[in-house]
Protein backbone atom coordinates (compact mmCIF):
# COMPACT_ATOMS: atom_id res chain seq x y z
CA UNK A 1 0.00 0.00 0.00
CA UNK A 2 1.07 3.60 -0.53
CA UNK A 3 -0.27 7.08 0.14
CA UNK A 4 -2.94 8.24 -2.30
CA UNK A 5 -0.87 11.40 -2.93
CA UNK A 6 2.09 9.38 -4.13
CA UNK A 7 -0.08 7.08 -6.23
CA UNK A 8 -1.75 10.02 -7.99
CA UNK A 9 1.59 11.63 -8.75
CA UNK A 10 2.98 8.37 -10.10
CA UNK A 11 -0.03 7.99 -12.38
CA UNK A 12 0.50 11.53 -13.70
CA UNK A 13 4.27 11.03 -14.03
CA UNK A 14 4.77 13.89 -11.59
CA UNK A 15 7.12 12.33 -9.02
CA UNK A 16 9.99 14.37 -10.49
CA UNK A 17 10.21 17.75 -8.74
CA UNK A 18 10.18 19.78 -11.94
CA UNK A 19 7.23 17.85 -13.39
CA UNK A 20 5.40 18.24 -10.08
CA UNK A 21 6.01 22.00 -10.09
CA UNK A 22 4.45 22.37 -13.54
CA UNK A 23 1.23 20.76 -12.32
CA UNK A 24 1.32 22.49 -8.92
CA UNK A 25 1.98 26.02 -10.25
CA UNK A 26 -0.76 25.63 -12.87
CA UNK A 27 -3.23 24.67 -10.13
CA UNK A 28 -1.97 27.52 -7.92
CA UNK A 29 -2.56 30.09 -10.69
CA UNK A 30 -6.05 28.73 -11.32
CA UNK A 31 -6.94 28.77 -7.64
CA UNK A 32 -5.53 32.29 -7.24
CA UNK A 33 -7.93 33.50 -9.94
CA UNK A 34 -10.89 31.68 -8.41
CA UNK A 35 -10.21 32.99 -4.89
CA UNK A 36 -8.93 36.43 -5.89
CA UNK A 37 -5.78 35.70 -3.91
CA UNK A 38 -2.71 36.63 -6.03
CA UNK A 39 -0.34 35.41 -3.32
CA UNK A 40 -1.12 31.81 -4.23
CA UNK A 41 0.53 32.31 -7.62
CA UNK A 42 3.91 32.53 -5.93
CA UNK A 43 3.73 29.23 -4.07
CA UNK A 44 6.58 26.97 -5.15
CA UNK A 45 7.44 24.07 -2.80
CA UNK A 46 11.17 23.51 -2.46
CA UNK A 47 12.68 20.18 -3.46
CA UNK A 48 13.18 19.13 0.17
CA UNK A 49 9.56 20.00 0.97
CA UNK A 50 8.23 18.04 -2.01
CA UNK A 51 10.35 15.01 -1.17
CA UNK A 52 9.19 15.11 2.45
CA UNK A 53 5.59 15.01 1.20
CA UNK A 54 6.32 12.20 -1.23
CA UNK A 55 8.62 9.94 0.77
CA UNK A 56 8.18 10.82 4.45
CA UNK A 57 4.39 11.27 4.54
CA UNK A 58 4.84 14.79 5.91
CA UNK A 59 1.72 16.92 5.59
CA UNK A 60 1.83 20.23 3.69
CA UNK A 61 1.16 23.58 5.31
CA UNK A 62 -1.40 26.34 4.74
CA UNK A 63 -1.73 27.51 1.13
CA UNK A 64 -0.10 24.39 -0.31
CA UNK A 65 -2.93 22.32 1.14
CA UNK A 66 -5.53 24.33 -0.75
CA UNK A 67 -3.62 24.04 -4.01
CA UNK A 68 -3.25 20.27 -3.67
CA UNK A 69 -6.93 19.87 -2.84
CA UNK A 70 -7.85 21.97 -5.87
CA UNK A 71 -5.51 20.09 -8.18
CA UNK A 72 -6.06 16.50 -7.03
CA UNK A 73 -9.66 16.70 -5.86
CA UNK A 74 -9.21 14.99 -2.48
CA UNK A 75 -8.92 16.22 1.10
CA UNK A 76 -5.47 16.30 2.69
CA UNK A 77 -6.52 13.45 4.99
CA UNK A 78 -7.46 11.31 1.99
CA UNK A 79 -4.31 12.22 0.08
CA UNK A 80 -2.08 11.07 2.93
CA UNK A 81 -4.03 7.90 3.73
CA UNK A 82 -2.73 4.51 2.59
CA UNK A 83 -4.71 3.01 -0.27
CA UNK A 84 -4.47 -0.35 -2.06
CA UNK A 85 -3.99 -0.77 -5.79
CA UNK A 86 -7.17 -0.85 -7.79
CA UNK A 87 -9.95 1.68 -8.34
CA UNK A 88 -9.41 5.15 -6.91
CA UNK A 89 -11.44 5.94 -3.79
CA UNK A 90 -14.28 8.48 -3.79
CA UNK A 91 -14.64 11.34 -4.83
CA UNK A 92 -13.56 9.91 -8.15
CA UNK A 93 -11.70 11.59 -11.04
CA UNK A 94 -9.06 14.21 -10.48
CA UNK A 95 -10.00 17.89 -10.53
CA UNK A 96 -8.34 20.65 -12.52
CA UNK A 97 -6.09 20.62 -15.52
CA UNK A 98 -2.36 20.83 -15.80
CA UNK A 99 0.22 20.99 -18.54
CA UNK A 100 1.72 17.80 -19.85
CA UNK A 101 5.11 17.06 -18.30
CA UNK A 102 7.94 17.26 -20.77
CA UNK A 103 10.76 14.78 -20.83
CA UNK A 104 14.25 16.24 -20.59
CA UNK A 105 16.33 16.31 -23.73
CA UNK A 106 20.02 15.59 -24.15
CA UNK A 107 20.88 19.20 -23.44
CA UNK A 108 19.47 18.91 -19.91
CA UNK A 109 22.08 16.42 -18.71
CA UNK A 110 23.57 18.76 -16.11
CA UNK A 111 20.13 19.63 -14.78
CA UNK A 112 19.30 15.93 -14.46
CA UNK A 113 22.57 15.25 -12.66
CA UNK A 114 21.82 18.01 -10.16
CA UNK A 115 18.28 16.72 -9.67
CA UNK A 116 19.64 13.25 -9.01
CA UNK A 117 22.17 14.71 -6.58
CA UNK A 118 19.41 16.55 -4.70
CA UNK A 119 17.31 13.41 -4.40
CA UNK A 120 20.33 11.33 -3.38
CA UNK A 121 21.19 13.90 -0.69
CA UNK A 122 17.64 13.74 0.65
CA UNK A 123 17.81 9.93 0.69
CA UNK A 124 21.15 10.05 2.50
CA UNK A 125 19.70 12.43 5.07
CA UNK A 126 16.73 10.15 5.68
CA UNK A 127 19.05 7.15 6.03
CA UNK A 128 21.29 8.96 8.50
CA UNK A 129 18.36 10.12 10.61
CA UNK A 130 16.97 6.60 10.61
CA UNK A 131 20.31 5.15 11.65
CA UNK A 132 20.31 7.48 14.66
CA UNK A 133 16.70 6.77 15.55
CA UNK A 134 17.55 5.13 18.88
CA UNK A 135 19.39 8.24 20.03
CA UNK A 136 20.17 11.72 18.80
CA UNK A 137 23.55 11.60 17.12
CA UNK A 138 25.76 14.40 15.82
CA UNK A 139 24.47 14.08 12.26
CA UNK A 140 20.84 14.54 13.34
CA UNK A 141 21.74 17.82 15.00
CA UNK A 142 23.97 18.71 12.07
CA UNK A 143 21.13 18.34 9.57
CA UNK A 144 18.84 20.50 11.70
CA UNK A 145 21.54 23.09 12.31
CA UNK A 146 22.18 23.38 8.57
CA UNK A 147 18.45 23.94 7.90
CA UNK A 148 18.24 26.64 10.56
CA UNK A 149 21.28 28.49 9.21
CA UNK A 150 19.83 28.35 5.69
CA UNK A 151 16.50 29.74 6.90
CA UNK A 152 18.23 32.57 8.78
CA UNK A 153 20.19 33.54 5.67
CA UNK A 154 17.27 33.35 3.25
CA UNK A 155 14.42 34.86 5.28
CA UNK A 156 15.10 38.59 4.73
CA UNK A 157 15.90 38.04 1.05
CA UNK A 158 13.05 35.93 -0.37
CA UNK A 159 9.24 36.04 -0.43
CA UNK A 160 7.67 34.24 2.53
CA UNK A 161 5.83 31.58 0.44
CA UNK A 162 9.14 30.23 -0.84
CA UNK A 163 10.45 29.43 2.64
CA UNK A 164 7.38 29.05 4.87
CA UNK A 165 7.00 25.26 4.64
CA UNK A 166 10.70 24.79 5.35
CA UNK A 167 10.44 26.81 8.58
CA UNK A 168 7.34 24.94 9.75
CA UNK A 169 8.82 21.53 9.00
CA UNK A 170 12.14 22.33 10.67
CA UNK A 171 10.33 23.63 13.77
CA UNK A 172 8.26 20.44 13.90
CA UNK A 173 11.41 18.30 13.62
CA UNK A 174 13.06 20.30 16.39
CA UNK A 175 10.09 20.04 18.75
CA UNK A 176 9.85 16.28 18.11
CA UNK A 177 13.50 15.80 19.02
CA UNK A 178 13.08 17.80 22.25
CA UNK A 179 9.94 15.87 23.18
CA UNK A 180 11.49 12.48 22.36
CA UNK A 181 13.50 12.42 25.58
CA UNK A 182 16.48 10.98 23.69
CA UNK A 183 18.71 14.04 23.88
CA UNK A 184 21.65 14.37 26.23
CA UNK A 185 21.82 17.57 28.36
CA UNK A 186 24.24 19.32 26.00
CA UNK A 187 22.06 18.36 23.03
CA UNK A 188 18.92 19.54 24.81
CA UNK A 189 20.40 23.02 25.17
CA UNK A 190 21.35 23.17 21.50
CA UNK A 191 17.90 21.94 20.49
CA UNK A 192 16.33 24.72 22.54
CA UNK A 193 18.62 27.24 20.82
CA UNK A 194 17.46 25.94 17.43
CA UNK A 195 13.83 25.86 18.59
CA UNK A 196 14.15 29.50 19.68
CA UNK A 197 15.48 30.54 16.28
CA UNK A 198 12.83 28.58 14.38
CA UNK A 199 9.99 29.88 16.55
CA UNK A 200 11.40 33.39 16.09
CA UNK A 201 11.14 33.02 12.32
CA UNK A 202 7.71 31.39 12.54
CA UNK A 203 6.56 34.39 14.59
CA UNK A 204 8.03 36.80 12.05
CA UNK A 205 6.35 34.85 9.26
CA UNK A 206 2.94 34.98 10.96
CA UNK A 207 3.43 38.70 11.51
CA UNK A 208 4.49 39.25 7.89
CA UNK A 209 1.34 37.53 6.62
CA UNK A 210 -0.82 39.79 8.84
CA UNK A 211 -1.58 37.34 11.67
CA UNK A 212 -0.43 39.08 14.87
CA UNK A 213 -2.28 36.66 17.17
CA UNK A 214 -0.37 33.60 15.98
CA UNK A 215 2.76 35.71 15.71
CA UNK A 216 2.61 36.42 19.45
CA UNK A 217 1.96 32.74 20.23
CA UNK A 218 5.11 31.81 18.32
CA UNK A 219 7.03 34.68 19.92
CA UNK A 220 6.06 33.46 23.39
CA UNK A 221 7.12 29.92 22.43
CA UNK A 222 10.45 31.38 21.33
CA UNK A 223 10.72 33.10 24.72
CA UNK A 224 10.10 29.83 26.58
CA UNK A 225 12.77 28.06 24.55
CA UNK A 226 15.21 30.95 24.94
CA UNK A 227 14.97 30.85 28.74
CA UNK A 228 15.80 27.14 28.66
CA UNK A 229 19.06 28.00 26.90
CA UNK A 230 20.10 30.56 29.54
CA UNK A 231 21.36 32.66 26.61
CA UNK A 232 20.68 36.36 27.42
CA UNK A 233 21.02 37.41 23.79
CA UNK A 234 18.32 34.97 22.69
CA UNK A 235 16.03 36.08 25.50
CA UNK A 236 16.54 39.72 24.49
CA UNK A 237 15.86 38.79 20.88
CA UNK A 238 12.41 37.43 21.78
CA UNK A 239 11.50 40.65 23.62
CA UNK A 240 12.55 42.61 20.55
CA UNK A 241 10.37 40.38 18.42
CA UNK A 242 7.33 41.09 20.61
CA UNK A 243 8.05 44.81 20.37
CA UNK A 244 8.28 44.58 16.59
CA UNK A 245 4.99 42.68 16.27
CA UNK A 246 3.07 45.12 18.47
CA UNK A 247 4.71 48.16 16.82
CA UNK A 248 3.43 47.20 13.38
CA UNK A 249 0.01 46.55 14.92
CA UNK A 250 0.00 50.22 16.06
CA UNK A 251 0.21 49.21 19.74
CA UNK A 252 2.85 51.72 20.72
CA UNK A 253 2.49 51.30 24.49
CA UNK A 254 3.00 47.53 24.28
CA UNK A 255 5.87 47.90 21.82
CA UNK A 256 7.59 50.35 24.18
CA UNK A 257 7.03 48.01 27.14
CA UNK A 258 8.58 44.97 25.44
CA UNK A 259 11.61 46.91 24.20
CA UNK A 260 12.30 48.30 27.67
CA UNK A 261 11.61 44.97 29.38
CA UNK A 262 14.10 43.22 27.12
CA UNK A 263 16.81 45.76 27.98
CA UNK A 264 16.01 45.55 31.69
CA UNK A 265 16.01 41.75 31.89
CA UNK A 266 19.14 41.32 29.77
CA UNK A 267 21.63 44.00 30.85
CA UNK A 268 25.23 44.08 29.73
CA UNK A 269 24.66 42.70 26.23
CA UNK A 270 27.46 43.56 23.83
CA UNK A 271 25.97 42.33 20.55
CA UNK A 272 23.78 44.34 18.23
CA UNK A 273 20.57 43.00 19.80
CA UNK A 274 21.08 45.64 22.54
CA UNK A 275 21.14 48.36 19.86
CA UNK A 276 18.03 46.82 18.28
CA UNK A 277 16.10 47.05 21.55
CA UNK A 278 17.00 50.73 21.87
CA UNK A 279 15.99 51.32 18.25
CA UNK A 280 12.69 49.56 18.85
CA UNK A 281 12.16 51.74 21.93
CA UNK A 282 12.76 54.88 19.86
CA UNK A 283 10.27 53.82 17.16
CA UNK A 284 7.62 52.89 19.73
CA UNK A 285 8.04 56.19 21.58
CA UNK A 286 7.80 58.07 18.28
CA UNK A 287 4.63 56.16 17.40
CA UNK A 288 3.20 57.46 20.68
CA UNK A 289 4.34 61.02 19.85
CA UNK A 290 6.75 61.16 22.83
CA UNK A 291 9.62 63.18 21.40
CA UNK A 292 11.61 63.33 24.62
CA UNK A 293 11.59 59.54 25.05
CA UNK A 294 12.40 59.10 21.36
CA UNK A 295 15.44 61.36 21.59
CA UNK A 296 16.68 59.57 24.71
CA UNK A 297 16.30 56.15 23.07
CA UNK A 298 18.05 57.30 19.87
CA UNK A 299 20.95 58.66 21.93
CA UNK A 300 21.16 55.42 23.92
CA UNK A 301 21.15 53.36 20.71
CA UNK A 302 24.08 55.38 19.37
CA UNK A 303 26.03 54.90 22.61
CA UNK A 304 25.40 51.15 22.49
CA UNK A 305 26.46 51.06 18.83
CA UNK A 306 29.87 52.42 19.78
CA UNK A 307 30.31 49.59 22.31
CA UNK A 308 29.22 46.69 20.07
CA UNK A 309 31.22 43.47 20.02
CA UNK A 310 29.74 41.08 17.49
CA UNK A 311 28.58 37.82 19.07
CA UNK A 312 27.25 34.43 17.96
CA UNK A 313 23.85 35.83 16.93
CA UNK A 314 25.47 38.57 14.83
CA UNK A 315 27.60 35.97 13.08
CA UNK A 316 24.46 34.04 12.11
CA UNK A 317 23.17 37.22 10.45
CA UNK A 318 19.73 37.67 8.89
CA UNK A 319 17.15 38.98 11.34
CA UNK A 320 19.43 38.16 14.27
CA UNK A 321 21.77 41.08 13.71
CA UNK A 322 21.17 44.84 13.61
CA UNK A 323 23.70 46.37 11.19
CA UNK A 324 24.44 50.05 10.68
CA UNK A 325 22.16 50.22 7.63
CA UNK A 326 19.16 49.01 9.60
CA UNK A 327 20.05 51.27 12.53
CA UNK A 328 19.93 54.27 10.20
CA UNK A 329 16.57 53.12 8.82
CA UNK A 330 15.15 52.96 12.37
CA UNK A 331 16.52 56.42 13.19
CA UNK A 332 14.89 57.94 10.10
CA UNK A 333 11.61 56.18 10.79
CA UNK A 334 11.55 57.54 14.35
CA UNK A 335 12.01 61.08 13.02
CA UNK A 336 9.36 60.59 10.33
CA UNK A 337 6.84 59.31 12.88
CA UNK A 338 7.40 62.52 14.84
CA UNK A 339 6.60 64.48 11.69
CA UNK A 340 10.14 65.64 11.02
CA UNK A 341 11.10 66.05 7.37
CA UNK A 342 13.66 68.82 7.26
CA UNK A 343 16.69 68.81 4.94
CA UNK A 344 18.83 66.85 7.41
CA UNK A 345 16.23 64.10 7.85
CA UNK A 346 15.59 64.01 4.10
CA UNK A 347 19.31 63.50 3.48
CA UNK A 348 19.41 60.69 6.05
CA UNK A 349 16.35 59.09 4.43
CA UNK A 350 18.10 59.13 1.05
CA UNK A 351 21.20 57.61 2.63
CA UNK A 352 19.10 54.85 4.23
CA UNK A 353 17.68 53.91 0.82
CA UNK A 354 21.17 53.98 -0.68
CA UNK A 355 22.45 51.64 2.04
CA UNK A 356 20.01 48.98 0.83
CA UNK A 357 20.63 49.53 -2.87
CA UNK A 358 22.86 46.46 -3.35
CA UNK A 359 20.89 43.17 -3.21
CA UNK A 360 24.19 41.29 -2.97
CA UNK A 361 25.18 43.02 0.28
CA UNK A 362 25.11 40.66 3.29
CA UNK A 363 22.70 42.87 5.26
CA UNK A 364 20.30 43.53 2.36
CA UNK A 365 16.61 42.87 3.06
CA UNK A 366 13.74 43.68 0.74
CA UNK A 367 11.51 44.68 3.67
CA UNK A 368 14.04 47.16 5.06
CA UNK A 369 14.57 48.64 1.61
CA UNK A 370 10.82 49.11 1.15
CA UNK A 371 10.49 50.69 4.60
CA UNK A 372 13.35 53.08 3.87
CA UNK A 373 11.77 54.04 0.53
CA UNK A 374 8.43 54.78 2.22
CA UNK A 375 10.19 56.92 4.83
CA UNK A 376 11.91 58.86 2.05
CA UNK A 377 8.52 59.41 0.41
CA UNK A 378 7.15 60.77 3.68
CA UNK A 379 10.01 63.24 4.17
CA UNK A 380 9.33 64.56 0.67
CA UNK A 381 5.60 64.84 1.30
CA UNK A 382 6.29 66.86 4.43
CA UNK A 383 8.01 69.45 2.23
CA UNK A 384 5.34 69.31 -0.51
CA UNK A 385 7.33 67.29 -3.06
CA UNK A 386 4.56 65.09 -4.45
CA UNK A 387 6.55 64.03 -7.53
CA UNK A 388 9.58 63.15 -5.42
CA UNK A 389 7.42 61.21 -3.02
CA UNK A 390 5.79 59.26 -5.85
CA UNK A 391 9.23 58.46 -7.25
CA UNK A 392 10.44 57.20 -3.86
CA UNK A 393 7.47 54.93 -3.20
CA UNK A 394 7.16 53.62 -6.78
CA UNK A 395 9.49 50.60 -6.30
CA UNK A 396 7.43 49.58 -3.26
CA UNK A 397 4.15 49.81 -5.16
CA UNK A 398 5.68 47.68 -7.90
CA UNK A 399 6.63 44.84 -5.54
CA UNK A 400 5.05 41.48 -6.36
CA UNK A 401 2.20 40.53 -3.98
CA UNK A 402 4.31 37.81 -2.34
CA UNK A 403 6.73 40.51 -1.10
CA UNK A 404 4.04 42.74 0.42
CA UNK A 405 4.38 41.74 4.05
CA UNK A 406 2.66 43.38 7.00
CA UNK A 407 5.37 45.96 7.66
CA UNK A 408 5.51 47.02 4.02
CA UNK A 409 1.73 47.39 3.78
CA UNK A 410 1.64 49.54 6.94
CA UNK A 411 4.51 51.68 5.63
CA UNK A 412 2.67 52.24 2.34
CA UNK A 413 -0.49 53.11 4.28
CA UNK A 414 1.45 55.80 6.14
CA UNK A 415 2.31 57.37 2.82
CA UNK A 416 -1.37 57.19 1.85
CA UNK A 417 -2.44 58.86 5.08
CA UNK A 418 0.14 61.66 4.62
CA UNK A 419 -1.38 62.45 1.22
CA UNK A 420 -4.45 63.77 3.08
CA UNK A 421 -2.50 66.56 4.73
CA UNK A 422 -0.15 69.41 3.94
CA UNK A 423 0.37 71.26 0.67
CA UNK A 424 -0.10 68.18 -1.55
CA UNK A 425 -3.61 67.32 -0.35
CA UNK A 426 -5.56 68.69 -3.31
CA UNK A 427 -3.09 67.81 -6.04
CA UNK A 428 -4.26 65.50 -8.81
CA UNK A 429 -1.05 63.48 -8.51
CA UNK A 430 -1.79 62.99 -4.79
CA UNK A 431 -5.29 61.66 -5.54
CA UNK A 432 -3.94 59.28 -8.15
CA UNK A 433 -1.21 58.00 -5.85
CA UNK A 434 -3.69 57.57 -3.03
CA UNK A 435 -6.01 55.53 -5.25
CA UNK A 436 -3.12 53.23 -6.12
CA UNK A 437 -2.22 52.83 -2.46
CA UNK A 438 -5.80 51.92 -1.57
CA UNK A 439 -5.60 49.02 -4.03
CA UNK A 440 -2.16 47.91 -2.79
CA UNK A 441 -3.33 45.28 -0.33
CA UNK A 442 -6.69 43.56 -0.96
CA UNK A 443 -6.79 42.25 2.62
CA UNK A 444 -7.32 45.50 4.47
CA UNK A 445 -10.08 48.11 4.35
CA UNK A 446 -9.78 51.27 2.30
CA UNK A 447 -7.98 54.20 3.89
CA UNK A 448 -10.13 56.84 5.60
CA UNK A 449 -11.06 59.81 3.46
Amino acid sequence: MRALFRRLLEEQEATDHQAFLRYFKSAARELAELEGNPGLKNLEPALSTFQAWLYNDRLPQLGARRVLRHWLGYSIEQLWSQVPDGPLPSPGPLCGTAPTARRPNAGAALHEMRRTADMAAQRARDFALGAERGHIGPETLGFLRDRVERIITQYPRVPLPTIWDEIAEAQDDCFRLIESGRARPSQTRELHVLATLLSFHMAKGCHDMGDPQNAMIQARAAGVCARQTEHPGLVALTFGLKSLITYWSSKGTEALHYARQGAAECPGLNGTVAVWLAGLEARAAALLGDEEATRAALQHAQELREQVELNDLDRLGGLLTFPDSKHLYYCVESEVLLGNGNARIAALAEEAVQRFSDPEAPDWAFGDLAGAQCNLALTRLYSGEIDGAAEAVRPVLDLAPAHRNRGIVVSVDRVGAALLHGPVRGATAARDLRAEIEAYSPNRPALPR
